[in-house]
């Protein structure tokens, strides 16, 4: 149940009057709260929008002299949107000491057509800028720690991941989950419906050419860890491995997931909870610098362990 102010344009409270799982209800002391944010850009004079959810665990408390590592989330589509709504995954970071920061870069779904068109001919440049404006708004204003900032991102979600770790330096760590390194092949692979899609946000060859994060491998300076399907038509895991393989020569702290039976986005449960699991504790180990509470056994990271 909604409750709206009185023009009926903002939601100024909730309630959960029934619930499909009812064991959620215990842990919502546990739940954070989304803090919608306005943030400036690299653009003189333009806003953009995020989620913030800060930390939160009733159990503990952070020290009065640290600030929190912070999880950047990329979304996907990638003129889609995403919105406040409960996601465990989300609160398995926010319950274990981690800010996490949901952002609608533009080019995003919801506030209007001149936003969404902000990343026509733009995609690689304005998703990126956008996210990494929004971190280090969040490092300005005291809200999370400088040293510990990380990004993660699912398909086009991922592209932004990769675009942002390969072309700014505001990330310590990333993590991409299927994540698309190379826009030409994802041009020649696309579908018939969306085969101009790409072409609207990306532009001429030349283009296509410097914002594939997989040309430039030379340019990544900070620990990755990639996720990926073996059986993923849309992002042919060459990509993935090819990444791993550069940033692995360059000495650099990677390591590769690979799922046998796995599409373009995971559907196993098992492999859902690994890859949660593994980045967290990759997270951990690299940049946060702090023990994970649960048993998780991680993985071997090359050029670390």
């Amino acid at each position: 149940q909604v409750t709206l102010d009185k023009n009926k344009t903002k939601a100024i409270s909730f309630s959960i009057v029934w619930s499909s799982s009812p064991d959620v209800v215990q842990y919502r002391p546990f739940f954070s709260t989304p803090e919608f944010i306005e943030f400036p850009t690299s653009s003189p004079g333009q806003m953009a929008y995020a989620y913030f959810y800060p930390p939160l665990n009733p159990m503990f408390q952070g020290l009065p002299d640290e600030k929190p590592p912070l999880l950047v989330k990329t979304h996907g589509g990638p003129t889609a949107e995403t919105c406040e709504i409960l996601d465990l995954s989300v609160q398995y970071w926010t319950s274990r000491g981690w800010a996490f920061l949901d952002v609608n870069y533009g080019g995003s779904t919801g506030y209007g057509r001149e936003y969404r068109e902000r990343l026509l001919g733009k995609w690689g440049i304005v998703d990126v800028d956008d996210c990494c404006s929004c971190a280090r708004f969040l490092v300005e204003s005291g809200s999370v720690d400088e040293q510990r900032l990380c990004i993660t991102g699912r398909s086009a979600g991922g592209y932004t991941t990769l675009a942002s770790l390969a072309f700014r330096d505001t990330f310590k760590a990333g993590a991409s989950l299927y994540g698309i390194g190379d826009l030409s092949l994802m041009r020649a692979d696309s579908q018939k419906y969306d085969s101009h899609y790409i072409d609207n946000l990306v532009g001429d060859e030349r283009a296509y050419y410097e914002r594939s994060p997989i040309n430039f491998v030379n340019k990544f300076t900070c620990p990755v860890i990639l996720f990926q399907g073996l059986d993923d038509k849309v992002v042919p895991p060459n990509q993935a491995r090819k990444i791993y393989q550069a940033l692995k020569e360059r000495g650099l702290p990677v390591a590769l997931v690979e799922y046998e039976g796995e599409q373009h986005g995971f559907r196993k449960a098992e492999n859902i909870k690994f890859t949660l699991e593994q980045q967290m504790v990759f997270f951990a180990r690299l940049v946060g610098k702090f023990e994970v509470v649960d048993d998780i056994t991680p993985i071997k990271i090359e050029n670390f362990d």
